[in-house]
This record gives structure tokens, C-alpha cells and sequence, in this order.
């Protein structure tokens, strides 16, 4: 077994289901349990399971807060600081339990990864509090390297009612594998910028990305991910990066790269503080983009955002 453990008092079992049936008999009654402690609960799922639950929950469906997982988390990086931890904020005393599901079939490849590092990200963004997220796996529709996956991310395996330790648990290990280069197309555009040129980039930017398709509020959202990015960069990353944008199966995608190392791996993923100044960059790339993919290593870090068109 690996050495890694999850401090208590926080929880963090993958359910593995097959059907309708074995999903109620995981999740109904971890949300009833919690109901009857007088625990706050919270479903975030994707549409169809939202709609299982709820039905079989009847009126004390009320008493849970539900988002469709779909919407919610389908930037993965936005689901520790807009999710659950935006749910698990609200309520700061006693325990309080969460459905989570990020990973569904129909997810990209590209959305994988960083689903994938979510799920390590959890243990290190909930460590010591008194906090149970659930996190059910679709195993007649999900492949074996996800299920695979899923048993590096969580301490706890439930299957056929049983719940066993995982004997793979390492959620560091999980963010290291996802930590993959990124390659850029030959063919994007490219503005390398320094610490007065952060205008520029941001101006190349919105130029490139209007010429490409993007308007209305999705461009001003990519000229805000780019200012914050290259101001980041010429703060910390060693004064000087590059953008570059191109697209790909009908999104706009935009990367920032520079010579800086990203060191903490729940950056762009914690709530802002009531009144915080800074630190704030990453975290609104998370909100306004699509999709937030890293790497980062001792060459540099490249930060790439995707808007749908």
C-alpha cells in the first residue's frame, strides 16, 4: 500500500457503479444519511444522474443542492474553488457531504487530464477538514485506464456495497503522470512579449482570436485570460513569454508560455480571500475559460485556455 494517507477528518471514496440501480444504492443513501445528521449536502453530477437522484430522493430533494456537473465542471479546474469548495465554504462547522462526479463518458481526451489531476487536487484542497466528497464512476461506460486512474486519486474503492482501501493511492503520482507537454500546431500565431509588451500581446491576441471566429463577450473573456497570464509572466515567470493562438475543432485555443516553474499545484484552483489584491490571475483564467490545461517542469510553464466559439 502506498504511504500516502488522507489526514482525517476528510473522506474521499470513489463509488464504482454498473446501472441505475447501483448508482441509488450508492449515492441515496449517502445524501439521506447526511440529511438525517442534519449535514448539508450537495449533488453535482452530470444531467441525467442529477435527475435519478432527485426523483428517488422525492420531497427531501429540497434539502440538497444540486448543479448538473455538465455546465458546473466542465472546465475541470473550475470545480474545487466553484464547487466544492464554494459549497463546503458556506457551511464551516460540522461535516458537510458532496456528490461529485467529473468524469463522465463523453468527456474528451483533452478534458481528461485535468480531470484526472481534479481528482488528486482534491485530497491536497480538503485536507484536514471535515469534509466527505463521493465520486461515482460509470464502469459500464468508463474504460479501464480511467477506473485504473480513479484508484490513484481516492483512498477508498465502494463496489458491490463493499468498500475496500485502494492499494494504488497516490495522488501525487496521478498529478505528475497528467503534467504533459503541449504541443502547438506549426501553424499558430505567435507574439513573444516582454515586461512593457504586455499590451501588445493582449492586443495581438484579441486580433488573432476575432480573425479566428471569436466575438462578444467569449473575446473579451480571452483578452482578460491573456493580460492576466502575461502580467503573471512578466511577474514571476522571468519577465518575458510568448502567446500563441491557433484553432482546433471549432474552439479558439490560446497558450502562454515563459521561463518561470509553477510550484504550487493547487495555484488558480483556491477561492479568492474576502479584499485579495493579487494572486487572483489564474483563478479567473479558470472562470472565462472552456478549459485550462498546464504543464509545468524545470524548462518553463505553457498555459493553454480553450473558448468554444
Amino acid at each position: 500500500m502506498s504511504t500516502e494517507t488522507v489526514a482525517e477528518p476528510f473522506v474521499h471514496p470513489a463509488l464504482f457503479y454498473r446501472d441505475d440501480k447501483e448508482y441509488l444504492a450508492g449515492t441515496l443513501p449517502f445524501v439521506l444519511d447526511g440529511l438525517r445528521a442534519a449535514e448539508p449536502v450537495a449533488v453535482a453530477v452530470p444531467g441525467g444522474n442529477l435527475r435519478l437522484l432527485r426523483t428517488a430522493l422525492g420531497p427531501s430533494a429540497e434539502r440538497v443542492g444540486f448543479l448538473d456537473m455538465t455546465e458546473a465542471g466542465r472546465n475541470p479546474g473550475r470545480i474545487i474553488p466553484g464547487v466544492l469548495r464554494a459549497f463546503a465554504d458556506r457551511h464551516p462547522s460540522g461535516r458537510v457531504r458532496i456528490i461529485g462526479e467529473p468524469i463522465w463518458a463523453g468527456r474528451t481526451e483533452a478534458e481528461y487530464g485535468p480531470c484526472v489531476q481534479h481528482e488528486a487536487l482534491i485530497n491536497l484542497a480538503f485536507r484536514g477538514r471535515a469534509v466527505t466528497i463521493l465520486c461515482p464512476y460509470d464502469t459500464a461506460r468508463l474504460d479501464a485506464g480511467v477506473l485504473a486512474d480513479a484508484r490513484v486519486t481516492h483512498p477508498v474503492i465502494t463496489e458491490n456495497g463493499r468498500e475496500l482501501p485502494s492499494d494504488v493511492y497516490a495522488p501525487k503520482d496521478a498529478i505528475a503522470a497528467y503534467n504533459e507537454p503541449l504541443d502547438v500546431p506549426a501553424g499558430a500565431a505567435s507574439f513573444p512579449f516582454a515586461r512593457d509588451c504586455v499590451p501588445a500581446a493582449r492586443v495581438f491576441a484579441v486580433s488573432e482570436a476575432e480573425r479566428l471566429g471569436l466575438t462578444g463577450r467569449r473575446l473579451d473573456d480571452l483578452a482578460l485570460a491573456v493580460a492576466e497570464l502575461a502580467t503573471n509572466s512578466v511577474r514571476h515567470g522571468g519577465g518575458s513569454g510568448t502567446v500563441r493562438i491557433w484553432a482546433q475543432d471549432g474552439q479558439v485555443l490560446c497558450q502562454v508560455e515563459d521561463s518561470g516553474r509553477l510550484s504550487d499545484p493547487l495555484a488558480g484552483r483556491r477561492p479568492a480571500l474576502p479584499g485579495q489584491i493579487g494572486g487572483r490571475g489564474l483563478l479567473l483564467v479558470h472562470q472565462v475559460s472552456d478549459l485550462v490545461r498546464v504543464h509545468t517542469g524545470p524548462d518553463g510553464t505553457a498555459i493553454r485556455f480553450h473558448f468554444g466559439r
